[in-house]
C-alpha cells in the first residue's frame, strides 16, 4: 500500500466518513450512505469506487431488483379506466358505433380504439355488425382489465408509484408482460427499470487508516473550496482546510481535433455527393402525415407501432397540411385513390394526422423530397431521429440513419441491392453481408442489409425497397423508387472499429483520440 501519510492526505472527504463511520461488519450500499451520511447517490458510488481503487474496500455482493413504475400515460388511466373497458362499458350502453364515433365520444384517439378493438375481438368481447361497426357480444371481460386497473392502484400507492417484481403475484406478474416495455414507454401504463443493489465492505488496512485519520484530526469536514459568501461571513475561520499538493504538474495541453464520428459523417457525404446525389434536409418536428401517413403506414394499425415516436407537447398540432397531397394521401387510405391499390378501407383521421412529432425515421426525408424530385435522380439526407428505445450495444434512443432515394424508369432492385453492399462493404467495411427479407408498410419489396461485426455479430445495418405505389403517385411520381434509411451510427461502429454505438458520444477524450488515430 501506499505510504500511510501520503495515502490519507489524497483520501477525498466522502472517503473518509466513510472510513471513519464504519467497520468491518458493516455492510455497506449506496442507500445506506445516502440515508446514514446525506450523500447523493452518485457521491455515495464515487466513494466506494474510489476506496476500491486504493484496497480499502471490496464488493461482497449484487442482487438484481426489476420494478415497473407507472407511466403518465398510466396515471391518465387511473383517472378515467382502460380503453378497453370504457369501450365495452360505451357498446353496452349506446349500443353499435364505428371506430369514429367511439373515439369522438370517449376523447379517445382513432389509434387507440383500433387497437383495443383488435384484442377485444380476438376475445370475443366485441365484433363487427354487417353495418361495419363495433357490437359487444355479452362476453365477460377479461380478468386482465380488472388486474390493469388493481396494478394502477397498487403502485399509486408507493412511493414513487414503482412495483417491484417480487410484490407480484403470479398472475399481476403475467399481467404486467403486456403492460410494460423495456424499449421504451409510449402508451403503456408501466415502464419496466432494472436495478441492482451492490453491497461492499470495508477490508485490508482499512482500520489503520481510520486511526490515522482520527490522530490528524481528519474528519471529512474540511473546507475545499473558499467563496466569497464565506469570506464576507468570516465561516473560513472557524473550519479547517483540506491540504493542496502544489507540487503536483499542470495538465498537458493538447490541441482540438474533429471528433472521429464528425470526421466519418462527412467521409459519407463526400462519397455519396462524388456518386452525384443531391442532400436533403428537413425539420426535427415533423407531422404524422409526413413520418406516417405519407408512407402509407395505416392509423389505426398495429403497422404503427413499428416506431414509437415522442410527441409535442406544446403545440400539439400543425396548423394545415399541404395540398393537394393531404386529400391525394387521405384517398389511398381510404380506398386506394390512383393507385390501383384498395387502401386501407377506413376513413382517414385529418386531426390525428396533423399532431406534431418528432422525427423517428430518416424516411419522412424522401417523403417530402417525392414531389419535388427530379426524375431521374438521386437524393440522400443524413437525418437525426428519435425513438423510445432500450440503450444497448446497438440501439440509442437517439440516433442518425442515412435515407436515401433514387427515382427512375430504369430503377430496380439490382440497383438497390448495388447501393446496399456499397454502404456495407465501401463504407462500414463489413466482410461478410447478407440481404434479409422484411416488411415496411410503404416499401415493396422489403429487404434488410445484415453484417457480420467480429464482437456482436449479425446485426441489422439498415432497411430498404421499392417505393410503393401508394406512396409515391400520390406524390405524383409515377417511375420506380429505390429507397434505403442506414443506420449511420452502426456503419461508424464497424468502420471505427468499436464495439458499443455509446462509445460515439464517449465523454472519454483519450478514447476519442485513440478512434481518430485509427481512423
Amino acid at each position: 500500500m501506499t505510504d500511510i501519510k501520503t495515502l490519507i492526505k489524497n483520501l477525498h472527504p466522502l472517503e473518509v466518513k466513510v472510513l471513519l463511520n464504519y467497520g468491518k461488519d458493516d455492510e455497506l450500499t449506496s442507500g445506506r450512505l445516502q440515508n446514514e451520511l446525506g450523500y447523493k447517490e452518485g457521491h455515495a458510488n464515487q466513494a466506494f469506487s474510489w476506496l476500491m481503487g486504493k484496497e480499502l474496500l471490496k464488493e461482497t455482493s449484487r442482487t438484481p431488483h426489476t420494478y415497473y413504475e407507472l407511466t403518465d400515460f398510466g396515471r391518465s388511466v387511473a383517472d378515467s379506466g382502460t380503453a378497453e373497458g370504457r369501450i365495452v362499458e360505451f357498446l353496452k350502453k349506446d349500443g353499435p358505433h364505428n371506430m369514429q364515433e367511439i373515439a369522438a365520444a370517449l376523447g379517445l384517439e382513432g389509434k387507440d380504439v383500433g387497437s383495443a378493438f383488435g384484442g377485444l375481438k380476438k376475445e370475443g368481447i366485441l365484433k363487427m355488425n354487417g353495418e361495419g361497426k363495433a357490437e359487444y357480444t355479452g362476453a365477460p371481460l377479461p380478468s386482465r382489465i380488472a388486474i390493469t386497473e388493481s396494478l394502477i392502484k397498487k403502485a399509486l400507492a408507493k412511493p414513487g408509484c414503482m412495483l417491484e417484481s417480487t410484490e407480484l403475484t403470479a398472475e399481476e406478474a403475467e399481467a404486467m408482460g403486456g403492460l410494460t416495455k423495456k424499449r421504451g414507454v409510449s402508451e403503456t401504463p408501466f415502464k419496466t427499470i432494472e436495478r441492482e443493489t451492490v453491497t461492499f465492505r470495508l477490508t485490508g488496512d482499512y482500520a489503520h487508516v481510520a486511526d490515522e485519520l482520527k490522530a490528524a484530526g481528519i474528519t471529512g469536514n474540511e473546507i475545499g473550496e473558499l467563496t466569497p459568501a464565506m469570506l464576507a461571513s468570516g465561516d473560513w475561520k472557524k473550519g479547517t482546510f483540506r491540504g493542496y499538493n502544489i507540487s503536483i504538474p499542470p495538465a498537458r495541453i493538447i490541441p482540438g481535433r474533429t471528433n472521429p464520428y464528425v470526421q466519418f459523417l462527412e467521409s459519407v457525404k463526400d462519397k455519396l455527393c462524388a456518386l452525384g446525389f443531391q442532400e436533403f434536409d428537413g425539420p426535427l418536428v415533423e407531422t404524422e402525415f409526413w413520418n406516417g401517413d405519407a408512407l402509407f403506414m395505416p392509423q389505426f394499425h398495429a403497422a404503427r407501432d413499428i416506431h414509437d415516436v415522442y410527441r409535442i407537447k406544446n403545440p400539439t398540432h400543425a396548423n394545415f397540411i399541404e395540398e393537394p397531397y393531404l386529400t391525394n394521401v387521405a384517398n389511398v387510405h381510404k380506398n386506394g385513390g390512383n393507385t390501383g391499390s384498395r387502401g386501407w378501407n377506413y376513413e382517414f383521421d385529418n386531426e390525428f394526422t396533423r399532431r406534431l412529432i418528432m422525427r423517428s425515421q430518416g424516411t419522412v426525408l424522401s417523403a417530402h423530397q417525392l414531389h419535388k424530385a427530379e426524375i431521374p435522380g438521386k437524393y440522400f439526407g443524413i437525418a437525426r431521429c428519435f425513438r423510445y428505445d432500450k440503450v444497448d450495444a446497438t440501439h440509442l434512443s437517439d440516433f442518425y440513419q442515412t435515407e436515401g432515394i433514387v427515382l427512375g424508369e430504369n430503377v430496380n432492385l439490382r440497383t438497390l441491392l448495388g447501393f446496399l453492399r456499397m454502404f456495407a462493404v465501401e463504407i462500414a467495411g463489413a466482410t461478410e453481408v447478407k440481404y434479409v427479407p422484411g416488411y415496411f408498410p410503404f416499401t415493396e419489396p422489403s429487404i434488410e442489409v445484415h453484417i457480420k461485426h467480429p464482437k456482436l455479430g449479425w446485426f441489422e445495418l439498415g432497411g430498404s425497397g421499392i417505393f410503393r405505389p401508394e406512396v409515391t403517385k400520390a406524390m405524383g411520381v409515377d417511375v420506380p423508387v429505390a429507397a434505403w434509411g442506414i443506420g449511420i451510427d452502426r456503419m461508424a461502429l464497424m468502420a471505427l472499429g468499436l464495439n458499443d454505438l455509446r462509445e460515439l458520444f464517449c465523454e472519454d477524450i483519450e478514447r476519442v483520440r485513440l478512434r481518430k488515430a485509427k481512423f
